[in-house]
């Protein structure tokens, strides 16, 4: 089964080229469209960002939110980043996007609201569990809706939020998840040839800021981090660090 992974478009008006760039990601032909947040940068961008879904949207998909679908963006002292934490808590609480536009729009193509929700789809004739938080970088999710073991039953059970903190990663892991889904971390955004990333924003650590890892690192479940789209609008750099969707190719656990 093939999981089309998406993170962190940081989408406003005009970004023609980022946009076709998204609707070209049908033609990996994924059989789930799984995003973790991030989508939006500005309180126009939500129909263009539903539009560079395109047929995406006729897939099964799921989906979180990251702080910027409610906080717009905001100039600010960049050296923040670099603190332990990041820009964690630095949000603002007014909610001043249209997030829910974007859920609606997500929700009227079938797609799954994980933010702190539990859920359940049949893709390719496997049933697939989910659950998922809102954004735990703002303290906005509330893992006690979500708890519980992982359905048994379930071909394979998933786990959703926007920032891969390990308090998260290892209560899911506790109830049974066998794959974990983040993104947030721009994969570091700033990276060092050699050294890599210089932080990830949030609890993880540097070496897992971006790709698919074990959690705990000699665990039985995978994370997966996406190195996101895109970037903030006041911060529209990377380096050593190029912006990426995935495509994760799930097959059966080795029995042996």
């Amino acid at each position: 089964m093939r999981v089309l992974h998406i993170s962190d478009a940081h989408l406003t008006p005009g970004r023609k080229r980022l946009m076709s760039w998204i609707g070209a990601l049908e033609d990996l032909d994924p059989h789930l469209v799984v995003n973790t947040g991030d989508c939006i940068a500005h309180p126009e961008a939500v129909r263009y960002f539903l539009d560079s879904l395109g047929p995406l949207l006729d897939r099964p998909g799921v989906f979180v939110f990251g702080s910027n679908d409610l906080h717009g963006p905001k100039p600010g002292n960049p050296l923040l980043y670099l603190q332990p934490g990041g820009t964690r808590g630095r949000s603002g609480k007014t909610i001043d996007l249209p997030w829910e536009k974007l859920r609606d729009g997500m929700l009227a193509a079938g797609w799954l609201d994980l933010n702190n929700r539990r859920g359940q789809l049949t893709v390719g004739g496997l049933d697939i569990a989910f659950a998922g938080v809102d954004d735990p970088h703002i303290y906005r999710d509330r893992y006690e809706q979500v708890a519980g073991r992982a359905d048994p039953a379930a071909a394979l059970r998933v786990a959703v939020m926007h920032s891969p903190e390990p308090r998260l990663l290892d209560r899911f892991t506790a109830d049974g998840y066998d794959l974990l889904l983040a993104g947030h971390t721009h994969g570091g955004q700033l990276c060092l040839p050699v050294y890599g990333t210089l932080v990830t924003n949030c609890g993880l650590d540097r070496e897992r800021a971006r790709g698919l890892h074990r959690h705990p690192v000699d665990g039985q479940a995978w994370l997966h981090v996406s190195a996101g789209l895109g970037t903030s609008p006041w911060a529209p750099v990377r380096f050593a660090c190029r912006p990426e969707a995935s495509l994760l190719t799930l097959v059966p656990r080795d029995p042996g």
